[in-house]
């Protein structure tokens, strides 16, 4: 019977054994049945699949060929051709919904300095509005990603200076900002509590970048009405959803560009930003980093939009010294760094050198040469540009470092003066009334143009709204619309905000009167009597351009040139900070508490100390010492046992 058992058990494994294998084999029939079909339905998905790997170094050849085009004619021609081989990719090839750009531009610049801007742009094709939980984060740092779904940011702009851009000298940067630290935010229309979430961001932002926007309260913000509208692609203009603070008295320093830094995909470890020292950074005559964040379109009908997050860095080093008699610079004179390799999750790397100024070489030699050349706009002006591309394993050479050099061979030429600059003092005496000037120029020598004035004064500078007086050229100026918004004393400042009409080659003077207020002994800084800051005020303008504007912003193009939006061909868009104003107030003298301090403690040590050892010292009389003689034959007595004298 157990015999019997044990066949029978043997004989139902065997069974299952064997529907298993058969299943398996049916299951596997099915799916090579079914590829076979899809080869068959679309038979190019197969060959174009294993063909890709083979096309790839092709279009990068081609690509390459066609930047190596330096005339700007030919630049069509060359965006046609190298679109063509990216139009065979197949559509079952899943793209990536994300995108990392780095660039790095050098303009020599006539007073001898050398400016330097980083440009890196992160592109993200995800909605943060909807509700949607984002969960995976590969380039766009998640830190931003997260600010911006929890307080619902439309646009994100915050910028840390230190120095003052010389506009002047240095000409127009592509990216401007005032000294000190500079947040302005537009919100959701779905944000119920402006204010308090205002409050709440710059507190979130203050940790991520260790800055103190946790200063940034009700009496250093303002909602600009017309200064400041979306440089992404919202239409609502809505002024209630905008916030603009600046506090400039903020220091830059190395702990605001380590978390800038970290906010990069490769960080600091590979890539253009290898050459961030910020010994070298710092040690510089302007240095001023910013993280931009607005919604763009990804194609050029703007079907879909994609979320951009660019950061920016811009140096100005002071490398001319007279005494040495020469005149050069490197990357590793500058970085105390060279270039090795791009970043391995870069679509592109470039450097561009600006050689606009010198076309056949007169003033200047750039080593290593490099065939590629570039043209863009670039506030109004075409400008041209050395490029190397740090993909190319050719661009390193056979030492596989890169260390761009240029030596100059004259200092001969004159820069263009830049057609809007703005100055701004504070005049008067006494430390009761004073006076604000800010001046405006149209260097341009026909044509005027209307600017859009910005100016945010604290409430503890009183302004005599009346005594505002607008001249050019000895003449009034009326403005076409003022939008002014009197202070609060400790609750929000001025606001004031003038569209003017500039002449040409004119100089446009602002002029208004105010009265410092007294303040609480709790509301002054530890160091009073250096004063108190006054943030820059803001030029806003449509500059008239010689050179027709290109209005296609989906078109490849440098980064630096492509941030404003500019509809008209005629124009392009200038945002230019005057200089922040440092103001007296009316000071007590804070050494008065340390003098009552050190009287009252001498009265009392004085007066009460002798009057307490008057009242408790007991008085004994006590016999005279006997002299010398007496106490030495006393002891000899002693010692020859003899009663003392």
């Amino acid at each position: 019977m157990a015999a019997h058992k044990c066949s029978y058990s043997a004989l139902l494994l065997i069974i299952c054994s064997l529907s298993r294998f058969f299943v398996a084999d049916s299951q596997e029939t099915t799916l090579t049945g079914d590829n076979h079909a899809a080869a068959v339905d679309n038979p190019q998905t197969a060959t174009e699949t294993a063909g890709q790997t083979a096309e790839q170094p092709a279009v990068e050849e081609r690509l390459w060929e066609a930047t190596e085009e330096a005339t700007p004619d030919d630049a069509d021609t060359d965006k046609q051709d190298t679109s063509t081989p990216e139009t065979t990719v197949p559509s079952s090839v899943p793209q990536p919904k994300d995108d990392f750009q780095e660039e790095l531009v050098i303009r020599p610049l006539h007073s001898g300095d050398i400016y330097t801007s980083f440009q890196f742009r992160t592109l993200w094709e995800t909605d943060f509005m909807r509700g949607n939980k984002v969960s995976h984060y590969r380039l766009f740092p998640k830190s931003l990603g997260q600010v911006i779904s929890k307080f619902s940011v439309r646009e994100l702009h915050i910028s840390f200076t230190q120095g003052y851009w010389r506009t002047m000298q240095w000409g127009q940067p592509f990216l401007p900002s005032p000294p000190g630290a500079e947040l302005w935010v537009w919100f959701q229309d779905s944000v119920t509590d402006v204010d308090g979430t205002w409050k709440e961001l710059t507190n979130v932002l203050s940790g991520i970048f260790c800055a103190s926007l946790n200063f940034i309260d009700s009496t250093n913000t303002v909602q600009p009405s017309a200064s400041f509208k979306p440089l992404g692609i919202g239409n609502v203009t809505d002024h209630r959803f905008l916030r603009y603070a600046t506090l400039p008295r903020e220091i830059v320093c190395t702990e605001n560009l380590t978390p800038w830094k970290k906010l990069l995909p490769c960080g600091s470890k590979a890539g253009l930003a290898v050459l961030l020292k910020s010994e070298k950074l710092f040690h510089s005559s302007f240095h001023s980093q910013a993280v931009h964040i607005r919604p763009v379109c990804q194609d050029w009908q703007c079907k879909t939009t994609s979320w951009e997050l660019r950061q920016t860095l811009n140096v100005v080093f002071d490398l001319h010294t007279p005494g040495q008699g020469k005149r050069e610079w490197s990357l590793f004179k500058m970085f105390s760094r060279t270039l090795t390799e791009a970043c391995p999750l870069a679509s592109s790397s470039k450097i561009y050198i600006d050689i606009t100024d010198n076309p056949q070489g007169e003033q200047f030699e750039v080593s290593p040469a490099t065939p590629l050349l570039s043209q863009a706009m670039v506030l109004g002006d075409r400008r041209t540009f050395s490029v190397y591309d740090l993909t190319q394993q050719i661009t390193f050479g056979t030492v596989r470092s890169l260390n761009l050099l240029i030596r100059w061979k004259s200092s001969e030429g004159d820069m263009l003066r830049p057609l809007l600059h703005g100055e701004r003092y504070v005049a008067g005496y006494g430390l009761q009334t004073g006076e604000i000037h800010t001046l405006m120029y149209n260097n341009h020598p026909y044509r005027s143009f209307p600017v859009l004035l910005l100016d945010s004064v604290p409430w503890y500078l009183r302004l005599y709204i009346h005594t505002l007086t607008v001249a050019s050229k000895g003449k009034d100026n009326k403005p076409s619309y003022i939008h002014y918004q009197p202070s609060k004393d400790r609750v929000r400042p001025h606001l004031l905000e003038m569209l003017v009409q500039l002449p040409p080659n004119s100089v446009t003077e602002v002029t208004v009167q105010f009265e410092r207020a007294l303040l609480k002994w709790t509301e002054y800084t530890p160091d009073p009597n250096h004063g108190f800051y006054v943030g820059s005020s803001v030029i806003s303008s449509l500059v008239p351009s010689i050179v027709a504007m290109d209005t296609n912003s989906t078109r490849e193009q440098p980064l630096f040139s492509s941030f404003f939006p500019c509809k008209e061909e005629s124009s392009y868009f200038v945002r230019v900070y005057t200089e922040p104003l440092l103001v007296n107030l009316p000071t007590p003298d804070f050494s008065m508490p340390y003098n009552v301090i050190c009287l009252t403690c001498t009265v009392v040590a004085v007066g009460y100390g002798s009057l307490y050892n008057l009242l408790t010292r007991s008085f004994q009389i006590e016999e005279p010492s006997p002299g010398l003689a007496k106490r030495i034959a006393n002891i000899i007595r002693k010692m020859r046992g003899v009663p003392p004298l």
